[in-house]
């Protein structure tokens, strides 16, 4: 595989504001209810100064990046706060869990709820007041023996710019401005935090050094709380930029000034004061027990404070750290499935999970501030690639093949010279761009946003000084609702999309020749009916009901006759595409919906036959064997045809008449599907999880998309590139125990089995004294052969980078080390080394395999990795007409790295003796 290593393609990190959990804390339950509690669906909610709304699932550790609600122009997103309802016991028995709803604001007058089963905003509420800085929910009354009164009403309580204290109505699923509660003699008090020490009292942090207690039943100010002035030379005011409540009715408050101060719930007074900041503490939290507290500030610390022993109502700060890189701005905790967190976000863009039960015991984990979603595209015939965000799409030409680049002589060739920006394309309305699509010659693209989907043809034009990309708008059926994806099919005669998170629509493309040349046009499209499924009622009555019917995933199939969907419950739909005289040979294709079983809210009463051909006389039918594919375990994170199943056939069929259909989970389930005959393939019955390389199931990084080299699949993620060979059994543990018993070489990068039941959700445990100092030992090739020898004066880097090697994961630093021999991708072309059993080597028009071929290969050399996508001309088309079947055909990428250090952040604090580094 030909690497072209990019850098230059931009992808802009927004600052994180705020973040939200679903839940606070999960109670620990009875064995009987445990079950029960499976089906909770906790989220986090992260807002971001563009806008956007991303939606992640804990999943005890791992982690996904479910959804991206994209933001628009001028639009930020500033609080988040999510209302659950209690559970409800149904006659039967079973639970219906309180179903949860999303609310933002952005520093304006208005308050959005989101619809996340649709991926866009439900509806918006504003009243006669000035720009809403903090929004809370008011609790649900007190549990009354082990009940809560689930019909109790509820308010959004919003604290205003002017100093304005306002009610919002959400009940019966409502969201209306209700009235002013409190209004503030004084214009220039700013209402800048709240948070409810009560079903009725909320305390709310202000800009002129005090904290108000107002009953929100009839606006009574309970008690005030004021802290002074500033220190000598500091501002007049202190502003309260964050306020808490403990289980016990303390009051926790973080201000300008660096403290934290704790205050009694009761008589509203100081009861302790803690400076543990250089600068202005911004967001808190607690614990659910109440028994820790977790402040972040502007000089990048977060700390941690525990109670005294022995001191009733005193608490000392235990320690605190750096994890980010710029302020920590916003925070959130979560206790409960064995999970004991606390996420936090700020302007460097990158969530930050730290453990809170396991705080000092357990690594923090640092999340990717790239998509999971690439938002990539290529367009290998014509060699673009294609990159958008916000409402920007550009498209870059690759023009020399990196095979050329790596033979030529001249050492100094200046590689900026391969790249050019062929077109900037602005899209035109207020809202973001969901997903892009390009065709594979470079002709055809299409955009799509929440409100809109755009399609536009391209004509790279040569003259005799520049090329030139002409972009001419290709009309198309309007949309009242846009789309989350969009795909174009190999042949660019099919356009599919998803709306409103669940709707899979597909049309045709029309190509009409005319003296001007060729013109595009596209079809009225037509809905493909997904399977019924078996959903029971009380999961799609509570929680997020059927949010997870989201499709994540769309998929054309080489020959452009099949298309398949994945979404986040983990279910799969496929159809086929069939003409006039092959209708399925014989079959009509239809398929009764109770195959499946069960009832849902989709697509219950509709029927293939609804569906009219095209002028050609094809029609998309559903696969006859759709509902044999099983629900996946987790949701799948990758679905892919195999470009080439059987290089020694031109159709891309494998050998038993079936397309194949990669899927990869979440929880680093690889598994290969024959859709045609609705079973797993003979490949993925003999290699189950326990057999994939254990470098792969012991990455914490979800695996982000696929390449495709013949039966390889080159997987990849944020910080890894892996390669499968789908044509060969992968060696098990008991093989590689065999070769080390044989004196086979061992292989360096073997992570330590990851222990996740006794994990909290963020790193990995630490081990004992291991803050002690340890004895570093090298290995150095002497006379006798390599021998181990002390390090006795070892510095930090040297150990960083050793500590890497035995890790597998290589320094960032020395990324480039193997760049003087081709690195380790051109060695394994060479023979010099692989993982696995053989190794790939470089021929004049392409990669050749050895006999005895790589079963897997991977490196963390590339990170942190925004995405990878094909880039192969058409000369190499004509070569890889000439690879024997016996050989793999050339394969030719453009892997994009966004490093953290490339992004663009606004000035920060530092304190005495700190130092940009």
């Amino acid at each position: 595989m030909d690497i072209h290593r990019c850098r230059f393609v931009p992808y802009p990190a927004s600052a994180i504001n705020a973040v939200a959990f679903t839940h606070v804390s999960l109670p620990s339950l009875s064995a009987a209810k445990k079950s029960a509690q499976k089906n909770v669906q906790v989220r986090l909610a992260i807002g971001r100064a563009n806008g956007d709304i991303e939606i992640w699932n804990p999943l005890n550790g791992v982690w996904h990046q479910e959804l991206i609600i994209p933001g628009g122009r001028a639009r930020s997103v500033d609080g988040l706060v999510w209302v659950t309802d209690p559970d409800e016991e149904m006659a039967d028995g079973k639970t219906i869990h309180g179903r949860s709803r999303l609310f933002s604001i952005g520093y304006t007058t208005t308050i959005t709820e989101w619809d996340l089963e649709k991926a866009r905003a439900k509806t918006h509420a504003s009243g006669q007041h000035g720009d809403i800085w903090c929004l809370g929910v008011q609790p649900l009354p007190a549990a009354d023996n082990g009940h809560v009164n689930a019909s109790a009403s509820r308010k959004l309580v919003a604290g205003t710019v002017d100093g304005n204290l306002v009610l919002y109505s959400i009940e019966d699923g409502e969201l209306r401005f209700e009235k002013t509660l409190i209004r503030t003699p004084s214009k220039k008090t700013k209402m800048v935090s709240l948070a409810f020490q009560s079903r009725n009292v909320v305390i709310v942090g202000c800009s002129d050094s005090t904290i108000c207690a107002y009953d929100i039943r009839n606006g009574t100010l309970l008690g005030k709380m004021t802290l002074g002035s500033d220190f000598s030379g500091g501002s007049k005011n202190i502003i309260v930029w964050s306020v808490k409540c403990l289980p016990n009715g303390d009051i926790v408050s973080g201000d300008s000034t660096g403290q934290v101060c704790i205050w009694d719930g009761k008589t509203y007074t100081q009861a302790q004061r803690i400076q543990s900041h250089t600068q202005d503490i911004l967001c808190l939290a607690v614990s659910a027990d109440g028994s820790k507290i977790v402040s972040g500030g502007m000089d990048r610390r977060t700390s941690l404070y525990e109670p005294v022993a022995g001191q009733a109502g005193r608490w000392s700060k235990v320690f605190h750290r750096r994890y980010h890189s710029h302020d920590v701005k916003a925070m959130a905790s979560f206790e409960g499935k064995g999970m004991s967190v606390v996420v936090s976000g700020g302007p460097d863009a990158s969530p930050v999970v730290f453990p809170l039960r396991g705080a000092g015991k357990e690594f923090h984990r640092t999340l990717p501030h790239l998509p999971q979603n690439t938002n990539l595209q290529s367009a290998p015939k014509a060699r673009f690639v294609v990159s958008w965000w916000g409402g920007e799409i550009r498209i870059w030409h690759l023009l020399s093949p990196a095979r050329e680049l790596f033979d030529d002589a001249d050492d100094s060739a200046d590689l900026r010279k391969n790249r050019k920006l062929l077109a900037k394309i602005m899209i035109k309305g207020e809202s973001n761009i969901t997903s892009a699509a390009i065709s594979e010659d470079g002709t055809l693209l299409v955009v799509s946003t929440a409100s809109d989907i755009k399609a536009f043809q391209l004509e790279l034009t040569n003259d005799s000084f520049t090329q030139q990309l002409k972009v001419k708008k290709v009309d198309m059926v309007a949309t009242t609702s846009g789309a989350t994806k969009v795909e174009i099919s190999p042949d660019n005669l099919w356009v599919s999309w998803i709306e409103e998170g669940s709707k899979v629509m597909i049309a045709r493309v029309a190509a009409t020749a005319s003296e001007t040349g060729i013109a595009y046009t596209i079809s009225n499209p037509s809905k493909l009916h997904r399977l019924r499924r078996q959903i029971s009622k009380h999961i799609l009555l509570g929680g997020l009901g059927s949010y997870d019917r989201n499709i994540t995933q769309v998929t054309f199939s080489p020959d452009s006759k099949m298309i398949g969907v994945a979404d986040l419950a983990g279910y799969i739909d496929t159809w086929v595409l069939r003409g006039p005289k092959d209708l399925t040979n014989g079959t009509s294709g239809e398929v009764d919906d109770d195959l499946s079983g069960g009832s849902s809210n989709d697509d219950s009463s509709d029927d293939e036959s609804e569906q009219e051909p095209t002028e050609g006389g094809e029609r998309w039918i559903r696969n006859p064997k759709a509902a044999l594919i099983p629900r996946l375990a987790s949701a799948p994170v990758v679905l892919s045809f195999a470009k080439c199943s059987a290089p020694a056939t031109p159709s891309p069929l494998a050998d038993n008449g079936d397309y194949t259909l990669l899927a990869i989970t979440t929880l680093k389930q690889v598994l290969v599907f024959n859709p045609l005959q609705g079973a797993l393939s003979d490949w993925s019955r003999r290699n189950t999880y326990a057999k994939l390389p254990e470098q792969l199931r012991v990455t914490r990084d979800l695996v982000k998309g696929v390449v495709w080299q013949g039966p390889r699949a080159w997987i990849y993620g944020v910080s890894f590139l892996f390669m499968l060979d789908l044509s060969q059994d992968l060696s098990s543990e008991a093989d590689s125990l065999t070769e080390l018993k044989n004196g086979h070489k061992q292989q360096h990068g073997i992570k330590r089995k990851r222990d996740l039941k006794h994990e909290s959700g963020a790193g990995g445990k630490m081990d004992k004294h291991t803050l002690a100092p340890q004895q570093i030992k090298t290995a150095i090739q002497g006379p006798e052969g390599a021998e181990w020898v002390d390090v006795e004066m070892a510095d930090a880097d040297d150990a960083k980078s050793i500590a890497g090697a035995s890790s597998g994961v290589e320094d960032d630093d020395d990324e480039d080390d193997d760049e003087t021999d081709g690195g380790e991708l051109q060695r394994m072309r060479d023979g010099t080394g692989a993982n696995g059993d053989g190794a790939l080597i470089g021929g004049e028009k392409g990669g050749k395999l050895l006999k005895q071929k790589a079963r897997w290969w991977h490196t963390y050399q590339y990170r942190p990795i925004l995405g990878i996508v094909p880039v192969q001309g058409e000369q190499d088309e004509a070569a890889a007409g000439e690879v024997t079947s016996s050989s793999l055909p050339p394969l030719e990428v453009a892997l994009i790295e966004r490093p953290t250090w490339e992004v663009d952040l606004n000035p920060r604090y530092f304190g005495n003796g700190e130092w940009e580094r």
